[in-house]
């Protein structure tokens, strides 16, 4: 193996037709493929797989993470299709509306129709 090696993220889905229609209406991907046992989506290099699992929704970490030119901008027009941002006040990581403000970065997360954990970023690049 090398760092050319196809790498591909993996979404664990209780339904998949469920949370292939919430990536649709909420944040606008189509996947490239869909077969009856999951989807693939290609995310600028990236690849990821939506798939039947028992797990999804039971990992409390980012399970994705888009950037974004314009994350309060996104928020809003994510708010208006319902998506809901989690509040989060531990000692490291407090967020104000849904926003954590580390400066010149900014984030925020939401879980999908699945319960997954999925990070929004302004200001990594």
């Amino acid at each position: 193996m090398n760092s050319q090696t196809k790498v591909t993220a993996m979404i664990p889905a209780h339904n998949i037709e469920r949370a292939v229609r919430w990536y649709e209406e909420k944040l606008g991907f189509r996947p490239a493929r869909q077969e009856e046992y999951g989807a693939t989506y290609e995310f600028n290099g990236v690849s990821a797989f939506l798939y039947k699992s028992d797990y999804a929704g039971t990992a409390e970490h980012t399970l994705l993470s888009f950037d974004t030119a314009d994350l309060a901008g996104d928020m809003k027009d994510l708010r208006g299709k319902g998506v809901e941002f989690i509040d989060y006040d531990l000692p490291d990581l407090k967020t104000e509306d849904g926003v954590a403000d580390f400066g010149s970065v900014k984030n925020a997360w939401a879980k999908d129709s699945e319960g997954n954990i999925l990070g929004f970023v302004e200001g990594m690049n």
